[in-house]
């Protein structure tokens, strides 16, 4: 299971299809310098987004 304190770089490594997840978001993070050391939930409220449901979506795309 994927968690909050992951940083958005480990995630998207680790399952490129979690890029889909992160755009739709509204996170264009991934190609971000910040993305290396920012964790799922320092991006998701910079950017105002709802992390439990993206965190909900990322699970269910990645499979875990």
């Amino acid at each position: 299971m994927l968690t909050k304190d992951m940083t958005i770089q480990e995630v998207v490594t680790k399952f490129p299809n979690a890029v889909n997840v992160f755009m739709q978001h509204g996170m264009p993070c991934v190609g971000c310098m910040a993305a290396r050391y920012e964790n799922i939930e320092q991006g998701a409220s910079a950017h105002g987004i709802d992390v439990d449901k993206l965190m909900e979506d990322l699970n269910k795309a990645t499979g875990e």
